[in-house]
């Protein structure tokens, strides 16, 4: 390390902590990073399983931000495949290509409710057109304001509730405007029909995607940090972040072999954020802590079968709206990537599940849950129970941040509080407590550490004011 090298500590080995870390090693600087997980990547990461690979969830890797894209291709540059983008949402024992088709969508709706979405649609526009312009305080008012109060019914409000389990009428209208913004049924409809190739178009049909995994990628990322020098401890889990004089002076990991101190001048953190309030010595003050309280994760389970058949649905994932299961989404790896699957007689899938830890779901055995996945499957009509040979699951907590209504207050209590711990940076989707994409995950890491190296980089502000994120510019 050359004379001015700073020692950093990184909280977590996910994208944006593993970005964080490389672009630190590569200036030279002494970097550690831990992980309290056996492996790298996050909820990112892909777990091989009896030679099939299973991504935790599926992630595309799709960004208009041209320095994570370099970072991607310089991390691999000869492994990333062009994958066709297919989804369809299955609603009322039917499937509907997503995004929207309008005559699949007609066929399947059929004219007379067609045509009550389009009155709806009608009915609500103009009455927020001539009416008092109030602003939308949830995700139900935001989105029945731009598709209309059936197609919200429909298309929105079962499978919404299914992901975070409280009503849409609770849900902030913050998490509808960052992940759906400038999307509205007028333009859907008119990029479906008149596509323009020289403009923002619809939703992406078609992906980057590692060749064995979403996994790959931050396999990689890692070897190539400590390449660079970096440091990486698996299995160490931050237990206390101890403060001194309004800075972070050590953090204490429990490792296999113990617990140790570690020192260092900077440190980068992507635990949850309720999780690293609680760990700080000495303890935050009583204000903070309850504000810790009441931001909520919802947890999540993925259900990994394979199935002895080499096809089952076309699809790269499925989105179930319907109530009558539980299931609410599946992911079809063969579609993803051909090299996830060894065997090409065999298919595998992800039966993802949403919850809250400590639930009925969660706490059911891995034995019953792919059980169900099974039953599933079988009642949605995309699988047969007999043709099951194998599965395992996985739980992670803390994974969606929850955008209840009032959840802002006390988040910026807390990001007050913290901004004043003077080389204490948080970055990553629940270190920052938002639902960010991967590219916009890796993107906090990257400033973090370059206000390290003395810039001066907004991390809070990354992924606030973008276009829609899947509409891509065409060339």
């Amino acid at each position: 390390m050359n004379q001015d090298s700073k020692k950093i500590i990184i909280m977590g080995a996910g994208p944006a902590g593993l970005a964080a870390g490389l672009e630190l090693a590569k200036n030279r600087q002494s970097v550690l990073i831990a992980e309290a997980d056996n492996q790298v990547g996050g909820i990112s990461r892909t777990v091989n399983y009896k030679g099939y690979n299973f991504d935790i969830g599926g992630h595309r890797f799709f960004t208009k931000e041209k320095e994570v894209q370099e970072l991607w291709q310089e991390i691999l540059p000869d492994d990333f495949l062009k994958r066709p983008r297919l989804s369809r949402i299955y609603y009322n024992n039917k499937f509907f290509y997503y995004p929207l088709k309008p005559f699949d969508a007609l066929k399947n709706i059929g004219l007379i409710k067609s045509f009550g979405i389009v009155i709806s649609y009608a009915a609500t526009r103009l009455k927020y057109y001539l009416g008092p312009k109030i602003p939308a305080l949830s995700f139900e008012d935001w989105v029945s304001r731009r598709f209309g109060k059936k197609l919200f019914n429909i298309f929105f409000k079962t499978y919404t509730e299914k992901v975070w389990g409280i009503p849409t009428d609770q849900i902030g209208a913050e998490w509808a405007s960052q992940r759906i913004k400038g999307l509205s049924l007028l333009r859907a409809l008119k990029d479906a029909f008149f596509p323009d190739k020289n403009k923002l178009t619809s939703l992406i049909d078609e992906f980057s995607y590692p060749r064995f995994g979403c996994g790959m990628m931050y396999d990689r990322l890692a070897e190539i940090y400590k390449d660079q020098g970096g440091e990486l401890s698996l299995n160490s889990r931050v237990a206390g972040v101890n403060i001194e004089n309004d800075k972070v002076k050590s953090v204490i990991l429990q490792t296999p072999g113990g617990s140790k101190e570690e020192l260092a001048d900077y440190f980068i953190s992507t635990i949850p954020l309720p999780e690293l309030i609680k760990i700080i010595k000495p303890q935050a003050p009583k204000e903070i802590l309850a504000a810790a309280g009441k931001l909520k994760f919802r947890a999540f389970i993925s259900v990994c079968l394979i199935i002895d058949q080499p096809e089952i649905f076309p699809d790269t994932w499925i989105y179930i709206h319907s109530p009558e299961v539980k299931v609410g989404r599946i992911q079809n790896f063969k579609q993803w990537s051909p090299y996830l699957v060894p065997d090409p007689s065999k298919t595998t899938l992800g039966l993802e599940y949403f919850c809250f830890a400590g639930d009925e779901l969660w706490q059911m055995s891995n034995e019953s849950l792919i059980k169900l996945a099974e039953k599933e499957l079988e009642k949605i009509g995309l699988g047969r129970t007999q043709d099951v040979i194998d599965g395992f699951v996985v739980k992670l907590k803390n994974v969606y941040p929850i955008y209840q209504i009032g959840y802002q207050e006390p988040l910026k209590k807390i990001i007050n509080y913290l901004q004043g711990i003077k080389n204490l940076q948080i970055i990553g989707r629940g270190g920052i407590f938002r639902y960010n994409n991967m590219d916009h995950s890796i993107l906090t890491g990257l400033y973090a550490a370059r206000n390290i190296l003395g810039g001066n980089y907004d991390i809070l502000n990354i992924n606030l004011e973008e276009e829609y994120h899947e509409m891509a510019r065409k060339n």
